[in-house]
């Protein structure tokens, strides 16, 4: 199933540069389409944004997060090459010749110094080159603590997308089409498009605090089992919308588990259910937020994460979304 607002809306969110620390791009897109569709939205001093729908039922708290990985600016050297840091997870085997886009639109070519080359190398054996002569020429481009994210056009085709920070705009995706129906629900529904996840689940654990859910549903991607020799996992793609059991944040609660695999079968969506070994979510720093909230999530399956050419299905995107909007309009006080 192929729904042209679902490409719109991915389109325009993975085109927003908002590296974690600086998700205004992100952000000013969100609370453009949240408002269109009639929602209270406020920001809060980490930079969230909370859409609110306010009812007499149970207190629900949806979660995606807006940041995507990138780099910092740490300092130039004398010949003009740009040393970085990571922001976020970053696998350096992988980062050698990829292009980066600083928030001023200057283009740099990542590169390695040649012992490192053919390794895995150390972060401080990497550098940007923007092809400036000097120093001086360096740091007029890029100054020390500008962030630069992949530069990965979006692409789609059929099923198909490809894009840079897929991870985590295509659950904010999901939350956006959720909300289209989500208006209907009795349900207290707070629709959390949350900062800094990839930095340590920062955004979500403020806004779980200021909103106290009874329950939470974090949605977000995760990793297959379905590409030649990888890690084994029951997940792949096109299999249909993940239910997560955990993974190293945390370990969802077994009722949120019980009641979106429930809902799933009743509502007739593609299902697989998620062990992540590595990596975590919102959901682990919203499970253990105040005395404890009861929390799940719903995954998207996703390739080459961290990459500029992150790859999901628009398939598995519609069941996320036709998961999630029913998950809005359960009763979870019967839960």
């Amino acid at each position: 199933m192929r729904s042209e607002e679902t490409i719109r809306l991915l389109k325009l969110l993975t085109e927003a540069d908002s590296p974690s620390g600086r998700e205004g791009g992100a952000a000013s897109v969100i609370k453009r389409e949240a408002e269109k569709l009639g929602y209270d939205v406020r920001s809060d001093a980490m930079g969230n944004i909370i859409a609110h729908k306010p009812g007499e039922g149970a207190k629900l708290m949806l979660d995606a997060h807006m940041d995507e990985i990138g780099i910092i600016a740490s300092f130039a050297d004398e010949n003009g090459f740009i040393r970085f840091g990571a922001v976020g997870g970053l696998c350096t085997r992988d980062l050698a010749g990829r292009r980066v886009r600083f928030g001023n639109g200057t283009i740099g070519v990542i590169g390695s110094e040649e012992e490192e080359f053919n390794k895995k190398p150390r972060i401080s054996k990497l550098y940007i080159d923007i092809g400036a002569k000097d120093r001086a020429a360096a740091e007029k481009a890029v100054k020390t603590g500008d962030t630069a994210v992949f530069d990965g056009g979006f692409y789609s085709n059929g099923d198909i997308v490809i894009s840079k920070a897929l991870d985590d705009r295509a659950g904010c995706c999901i939350l956006l089409r959720a909300m289209e129906t989500a208006a209907k629900s009795e349900n207290d529904l707070y629709f959390v498009f949350s900062t800094q996840e990839e930095v340590g689940l920062r955004g979500a654990k403020t806004a779980a605090f200021s909103i106290m859910p009874d329950y939470a549903i974090a949605v977000d991607v995760t990793d297959t089992g379905d590409t030649p020799s990888c890690r084994p996992m029951d997940v792949k793609l096109g299999g249909g919308a993940a239910v997560k059991i955990m993974d190293s944040s945390v370990m969802c609660d077994v009722r949120v588990i019980a009641a979106l695999t429930d809902i799933a079968e009743r509502e007739g969506v593609r299902y697989q259910r998620e062990i992540m070994t590595d990596g975590g979510t919102d959901t682990g720093a919203i499970a253990l937020t105040g005395a404890g909230v009861r929390a799940g999530a719903v995954s998207l399956p996703l390739r080459y994460m961290h990459s500029p050419s992150e790859m999901a299905s628009i398939g598995d995107i519609e069941e996320c979304i036709k998961l999630t909007a029913a998950a809005c309009m359960a009763e979870w006080r019967k839960i």
